[in-house]
């Protein structure tokens, strides 16, 4: 569906990405690329990173491993819809026949709001939600979280969209994933189309909601901090 703004978010989140069958951090490019239509897209990665090909470069990854810290962090850097209002960022387990949501960010929370998720023993997972001056909004822990293989969920008015293509319906891909190149390495961009892409009711322009994921804590292929990746976000 057109619109005049897009809905994009960026959540830093400490995590190793790992192919949807494989336990390497080294996803193949998907095959077929999703057909991108209109240049928001390719113009938002322009802004965030320059070296990325929005037709070309879409990987394989659909889901993802937590590193060797616990905590992870989700921060929204920018939204600008009226559909921020409505849509909600979850996460579940890969594995899951149905999948449970554990529901990461909801509603208007404000530019830079953000959430702290930390792993806990016993596949718990402890969220806690801050708008973007740091005031504390709400707490929640989730149990049953597969932290060695999770995903990402839209939730919208119009249904429920998933980064596994399998989930949605008639198999459409609904997000498509981006490695960070140079000063973006180890960032990944996730890209979701907000509208179902099944029966032709989408504009299939994939950025209605953009995710940028990141550790929050030094990895082997990483050193940005949250403020490093919020200047080049902005």
């Amino acid at each position: 569906m057109k619109r005049s703004a897009t809905h994009l978010h960026a959540v830093l989140v400490a995590l190793v990405a790992t192919a949807a069958l494989a336990s390497n951090s080294f996803a193949a490019l998907r095959v077929p690329q999703v057909t991108i239509l209109g240049g928001g897209l390719q113009a938002y990665l322009n802004s965030a990173d320059g070296g990325i090909n929005a037709a070309t470069a879409q990987d394989a990854t659909t889901s993802w491993t937590h590193t060797s810290s616990n905590t992870t962090g989700y921060t929204i850097l920018l939204e600008s819809s009226g559909g921020a209002n409505t849509n909600a960022l979850a996460m579940y387990n890969s594995n899951a026949g149905v999948p449970t949501l554990f529901s990461l960010v909801s509603g208007p929370v404000g530019q830079y709001g953000f959430t702290t998720a930390t792993f806990k023993p016993g596949n718990q997972l402890t969220v806690n939600r801050f708008d973007e001056n740091g005031a504390f909004l709400s707490a929640q822990t989730f149990n049953g979280v597969d932290q060695t293989g999770f995903s990402f969920a839209l939730v919208t008015a119009g249904g429920t969209f998933y980064t596994q293509d399998a989930r949605n319906p008639g198999g459409k891909a609904q997000a498509v994933s981006y490695k960070g190149t140079g000063g973006n390495t180890g960032v990944w961009f996730l890209c979701f189309e907000d509208s179902q892409v099944q029966g032709g009711g989408s504009d299939q322009d994939f950025d209605d909601c953009v995710v940028a994921m990141e550790s929050v804590n030094t990895t082997p292929v990483s050193t940005t901090t949250w403020g490093q990746l919020k200047t080049r976000m902005r």
